[in-house]
């Protein structure tokens, strides 16, 4: 983008004096780069920017952290996660909490790390923890399918992948229009977009995480929303195509099924997540070791269900920077890197520290 084109979005955006306009960034990298390059400073008091769900971390219900360590601990299996879980509190502890009494709790980058793990180490019971947008679903899915082509009988996932589309849904009210995840329209393409737009009025636009690409962003929602009809753009075309990533979705498509899902903050969303399918049933640790139905209970004090949703700002749950910090946290959106919570205690001083 042009230095030209730059001051071009940023006096359309400076210069707005029209109806208030609220504004979703659904991705967390988006709610910390907007942070980073500092254009809420420049943002008129008609544009509210809100946070959205952030990332896989930060919906991940309490339930499904309890089902984790109730494998750690009752069940005796290892459990391989990406390192943000391991933080993330669960009704009474967290993973770090049980791999302190005993557990064993792998940290990992992939989830075929976790197959690695479990060819590594056949006298130990292995269960992958499958957080994930549409962005890291496929490769959990070639995780499970790598296992069962070999035989793999000590590895299976605990799954929780999740899909975007009925969240934009379930959102759609609380926003004028959503910054929409990059990424995850790089696996999905525009064509769930453009529904949206056409059967749901919900308008957005898809782009990147720089400076140019954000400010571009806002300035075409701004200009658009004075139109008064939904819409949709592409403004990351360099990464994300009209069709997605089609052999990524076919993989996912023919390995896993949609089910209902629990969102933090949201309550149970219709067809949002991801379970795998029957022929791989071996690979559901849930299946495997017969899990209880178990029911979590978040910390009453804690406010990330209404950040998540928009509601309210982080500074505005009472325990922000207070009992809740990136060093002891109470919520997800704290723990998580591209959490809400934590990127206003980096880079929001100036929002909390006065209110």
């Amino acid at each position: 983008m042009l230095s030209k084109d730059i001051e071009k979005a940023k006096s359309i955006i400076m210069n707005y004096d029209g109806p208030p306009i609220k504004i979703m960034e659904v991705c967390g990298t988006h709610t910390h780069e907007i942070f980073k390059l500092g254009i809420r400073n420049i943002l008129p008091n008609n544009i509210n920017l809100i946070s959205g769900p952030g990332c896989p971390v930060c919906v991940t219900p309490t339930e499904f952290i309890d089902e984790a360590i109730y494998l750690a601990l009752e069940k005796n299996i290892t459990i391989c996660t990406f390192g943000d879980l391991i933080r993330v509190p669960g009704t009474s502890s967290s993973l770090g909490d049980a791999r302190s009494k005993g557990a064993n709790i792998q940290m990992v980058y992939s989830p075929l790390d976790s197959v690695e793990y479990a060819i590594n180490h056949p006298e130990q019971q292995v269960v992958f923890l499958s957080v994930g947008f549409e962005t890291t679903t496929p490769a959990s899915c070639i995780a499970v399918r790598n296992a069962k082509n070999i035989e793999l009988k000590n590895f299976s996932i605990l799954g929780a992948n999740k899909t975007m589309y009925q969240a934009y849904l379930a959102l759609k009210d609380a926003a004028d229009a959503y910054i929409y995840p990059g990424h995850v329209c790089t696996m999905t393409g525009m064509s769930e977009l453009y529904k949206l737009r056409d059967e749901e009025n919900v308008s957005g636009a898809v782009t990147g995480f720089s400076a140019s690409e954000i400010l571009s962003s806002l300035a075409y929602i701004i200009s658009e929303t004075q139109k008064n009809k939904p819409f949709v753009a592409n403004l990351y075309p360099r990464v994300v195509t009209e069709e997605g990533l089609i052999k990524a979705k076919t993989l996912v498509e023919n390995t896993m099924e949609s089910c209902d899902s629990i969102w933090r903050g949201l309550g149970i969303i219709e067809k949002s997540g991801m379970k795998l399918k029957k022929e791989y049933i071996d690979y559901d640790a849930r299946a495997k070791y017969d899990i209880p139905k178990i029911v979590g209970k978040p910390n009453k004090g804690c406010k990330c269900g209404e950040v998540l949703r928009g509601d309210i700002k982080p500074f505005e749950c009472p325990l922000f920077s207070k009992g809740c910090t990136p060093e002891h946290p109470i919520g997800a959106c704290m723990v998580s890197n591209e959490g809400a919570c934590s990127a206003y205690y980096k880079y929001g001083e100036n929002l909390w520290k006065k209110n």
